[in-house]
């Protein structure tokens, strides 16, 4: 299937641009990854090696096959060209009920919490993503106490079955965020 060349140089919305990575956003990109409020959700925070193959292997993902998870910088205002996260698309590689799938994910610095860059971002990635690449259906997941990441869900337009809800396979019985929600969105086409 045939990628746009979009894709590549970046998707660009009212106030962001999804691109792909440079090596001036490693630093930042530690910065939220080491960040213990923005990973609350996630077992730990990442140290700077682990937030570096990160970002490199999104990198590497993107220019293998023209999507993946983008770099989202600030376009417009007085945040112009700061780097603010990611958003976009990956294959998720743990056993599930639902796999195989594409996930649309994000992670954006807390400074750029509350002002909608997410779902700005995700919704673009999601029509991109129906209308380019051709994905069928797209799912979103996280632990059941990350109530944000579940409302931008909503905000999308995603639906969620309880049904659907799993214990996260690499989590160990037990562990606080073991449980999560998922939620699918389903191409119109």
């Amino acid at each position: 299937m045939s990628v746009p060349q979009r894709s590549r140089t970046g998707l660009r919305t009212e106030r962001l641009l999804l691109r792909q990575w440079r090596a001036e956003d490693r630093e930042p990109f530690f910065a939220l990854n080491a960040d213990p409020e923005v990973m609350e959700h996630f077992p730990a925070t990442l140290t700077r090696e682990e937030s570096d193959a990160f970002a490199a292997q999104s990198e590497a993902d993107i220019d293998r096959q023209g999507w993946g998870l983008w770099a989202v910088e600030v376009a417009e205002g007085p945040d112009a060209g700061a780097f603010a996260g990611f958003v976009g698309f990956k294959v998720p590689r743990f056993d599930a009920h639902f796999m195989p799938a594409v996930e649309i994910a994000w992670r954006l610095a807390r400074w750029s919490w509350g002002r909608g860059f997410a779902t700005e971002a995700a919704r673009e990635a999601l029509d991109f993503g129906f209308t380019h690449i051709g994905f069928g259906e797209v799912v979103s997941f996280t632990a059941v106490p990350n109530v944000r990441s579940q409302a931008v869900m909503r905000r999308l337009g995603m639906t969620h079955d309880p049904d659907d809800d799993f214990d996260h396979p690499v989590l160990p019985e037990g562990h606080r965020l073991r449980r999560h929600v998922l939620y699918r969105a389903r191409s119109a086409a």
